[in-house]
């Protein structure tokens, strides 16, 4: 099952929404095949690894060892529960049980149904926690939700607006207080959510492009809020390179827990995680609603003296990582 839970990395970014599944096939305690979760709409991660195996007649005396229950389910693909009882997979070890309505059980059922020795519940803390955005999607109704910030040594996020005006809207650019290598580390973290999110002020003061530069991997989904339209039309977030929503009047009511209202939209898009990037009231109104599940945090080295304060922020912290000269905290929110 850590096996399962290793292989299954590979396919955290590309499978989204999906889960990123990881399946080992073991026969005489060898592994004869495994696979994990290819990319949205692609193969999962039993079929890929029952086609790994040379010799198919050996599935009929072999143990299948899956990181999530089976899907029962007709969907992009079809039911991998029906694949196992194809191959007549005598014993099935399941790591935890699918919370997607769809499928929640119904897959163990069938097996059981059938004959098969079916075990489940093998590290199953840690199975549900590397599908933490697929289980917080279906049991929570709302993307997993990730801040990220990085602040100053004496706990400033930015200098002072007026010191950073440009007539030229492209030619302004964010303020650096982490280090390149930090900066990197982020945009690998772009990668692996769905959408990243802005307030409008950090659009207009920063006019970031919210996109994957100093990594490999997909671009996520740029979403920023303008509630009076006051963002330019020149501004980056709008080049098409990736896919653009853009929340005003319109689509929230700016009076009330606007969080949820956000999360509420991106879970309706079918969005399973999104990445917060800023600015400080953008961060503190999730912050405020205690609508998070992880923040990320950067401490530089750098003195700022004054300027834009970090959000107010008090949660468990669960890990700690020296970066060059910067400092990365991690805090876990568990509501």
């Amino acid at each position: 099952m850590r096996r399962c839970l290793q292989i299954a990395q590979n396919g955290t970014a590309a499978a989204l929404p999906n889960p990123a599944v990881g399946a080992v096939i073991v026969y005489d305690n060898r592994i004869i095949g495994e696979g994990f979760t290819s990319a949205y709409g692609g193969p999962h991660a039993e079929v890929n690894a029952i086609n790994s195996v040379k010799d198919k007649s050996l599935l009929a005396k072999s143990t299948i060892y899956v990181s999530l229950e089976p899907c029962s389910h007709f969907g992009k693909t079809p039911p991998c529960c029906d694949l196992i009882l194809k191959h007549n997979i005598p014993i099935i070890v399941i790591g935890c049980q699918d919370p997607n309505v769809l499928v929640a059980g119904k897959s163990i059922q069938k097996l059981n149904a059938t004959g098969k020795e079916v075990v489940v519940g093998v590290l199953e803390k840690e199975c549900q926690d590397s599908n933490r955005r697929f289980f917080t999607f279906h049991t929570k109704k709302r993307p997993y939700i990730i801040l990220k910030w990085a602040e100053s040594k004496d706990g400033f996020i930015a200098p002072t607006s007026l010191s950073r005006k440009s007539d030229n809207q492209l030619s302004r650019k964010p303020f650096w207080i982490s280090n390149s290598y930090s900066r990197q580390l982020t945009h690998k973290w772009r990668s692996e959510e769905q959408a990243i999110l802005v307030g409008t002020q950090t659009a207009i003061d920063d006019n970031p492009r919210l996109n994957v530069r100093d990594w490999s991997g997909k671009s996520p989904v740029k979403i920023v809020l303008d509630q009076n339209n006051r963002i330019p039309k020149e501004n980056y977030i709008f080049d098409n390179r990736s896919n653009t929503i853009v929340l005003s009047a319109v689509d929230l009511d700016f009076t009330n827990k606007i969080a949820a209202q956000i999360a509420h939209i991106i879970y309706e898009r079918n969005i399973a995680s999104v990445i917060i990037e800023g600015g400080r009231q953008m961060l503190q109104t999730f912050i405020d609603e205690n609508l998070w599940d992880e923040a990320r945090v950067f401490r530089g080295s750098m003195i700022l003296n004054e300027g834009i304060t970090a959000p107010e922020f008090s949660a468990k912290l669960t890990a700690t990582k020296a970066i060059i000269d910067d400092e990365l905290l991690i805090f876990t929110n568990h509501d």
